[in-house]
């Protein structure tokens, strides 16, 4: 028998497998179903998600424009980090997850909801990022897992149950449908289905939002981003809003082909899986971040950055975001950024973006102390004693014998 459960707060995207969620919390719960769909650019209209949630009687329902709040408080703060989950995944579903927890939450407190509900299957690794969020934002909040529940199993009898409840489903929800799809303003997923074989190269249906390498242009395109305390702010000149930045970068990024990952990755859950990413602007903004981090940062400073930026990176993948160890790391990151400011310029090129210049009124490089040609400020002589002070150890262990060719 169902846990009782006054009013739910669901996430709700409108598509087959929400609705369905939808009614059956109605039904096997007897509850009232709050729906909160989140605008975080994914690109698709989302008042029919109005509409079905209306068809359904839903009283309560909330369509949220997050996208400026998603990318200044979760997209940028990532990318201060540098963040690469195995050294390859921007994260682009993992730092979405979060946010639509936090505002479920805000939603249930709102409406006087006991509970909240997702359509996150038991195999991946969503389920867990909602709710641990959910969890440590409100400790006592009960979670609705349909999928860990039901005995809608699979595909078919997902659509039987529909078609038995008058759901609409959309024409190419019949039958298997090729893959799975996530999108946001970072980036678009694909998994699934016919990407199930990691030999088998994805067809270029796969993807959405970049030409591919071969047909972008054949002529470069330059482009320069401004950073302020590592947060960029401008795209050629002009002062962006967020969201409105990365739009742009999106733009350029996938005018180029520039994002595409194809990965074999490490769930939390313990299985491997392989997804397809395009991650176009997101890509453009790592480069660059990089570029300007060069000039600012410190040796030190920079190195210790990059030792803690896969332990950070995991963190967000597992679901951690409000975890107390993400909160340190993220001071320690933030930290490191007050003087990550200037201008980086890329070269835009069929599936690459190279820095190709970075000013900075904080610049630590000194071409007095690297140039080649004669100067009045470095003595080569010095560096006898350093290296010789850096070779102790080891000579003293190679006369008893240690390190051999």
């Amino acid at each position: 028998m169902a846990e009782q459960v006054r009013k739910v707060v669901l996430a709700y995207s409108g598509g087959l497998d929400t609705s369905v969620i939808l009614k059956w919390l109605q039904e096997t719960y007897r509850c009232e179903v709050v729906t909160f769909t989140a605008d975080l650019g994914q690109g698709e209209e989302l008042e029919p998600a109005r509409k079905k949630a209306e068809m359904f009687g839903v009283r309560e329902i909330f369509i949220d424009d997050l996208r400026e709040e998603f990318v200044r408080d979760f997209v940028f703060p990532m990318f201060r980090a540098n963040a690469l989950y195995e050294g390859q995944y921007l994260l682009g579903t993992s730092i979405a997850r979060p946010l639509i927890a936090k505002r479920q939450i805000e939603i249930a407190r709102q409406t006087g909801a006991d509970a909240v509900a997702h359509g996150a299957t038991g195999k991946g690794n969503d389920q867990v990022r909602f709710e641990l969020s959910y969890y440590a934002l409100a400790p006592d909040i009960k979670v609705i897992a349909p999928w860990r529940e039901w005995e809608l199993t699979s595909r078919t009898r997902l659509i039987e149950y529909a078609e038995q409840n008058q759901i609409p489903i959309a024409k190419d929800k019949r039958g298997e449908a090729p893959f799975s799809v996530d999108a946001n303003l970072l980036h678009i997923s694909a998994e699934g289905k016919v990407l199930e074989d990691p030999w088998q190269e994805p067809e270029e249906y796969v993807y959405s939002r970049t030409v591919a390498p071969e047909q972008a242009p054949d002529q470069p395109e330059y482009v320069e981003i401004d950073f302020i305390s590592g947060d960029p702010v401008a795209v050629d000149g002009e002062t962006l809003s967020p969201a409105a930045l990365l739009t742009r970068l999106n733009e350029l990024g996938g005018k180029h082909g520039i994002g595409r990952l194809d990965l074999v990755e490490n769930r939390f859950v313990g299985m491997k899986s392989r997804g397809v990413y395009e991650t176009p602007g997101g890509t453009i903004l790592l480069a660059a971040h990089r570029g300007i981090e060069s000039l600012c940062l410190d040796r030190g400073a920079m190195h210790l950055k990059d030792e803690v930026m896969p332990r950070y990176a995991e963190l967000i993948y597992n679901g951690f975001w409000f975890s107390p160890e993400r909160d340190m790391l993220q001071s320690l990151i933030d930290k490191s950024q007050e003087r990550v400011a200037g201008r980086v310029r890329l070269k835009l090129y069929k599936g690459t973006a190279r820095v190709v210049g970075r000013q900075s009124p904080n610049s630590l490089y000194s071409q007095a102390h690297v140039t080649f040609e004669e100067d009045q400020v470095y003595d080569q002589r010095d560096a006898e004693g350093f290296i010789k002070l850096n070779a102790l150890r080891l000579r003293l262990a190679a006369r008893q014998g240690g390190a051999t060719p």
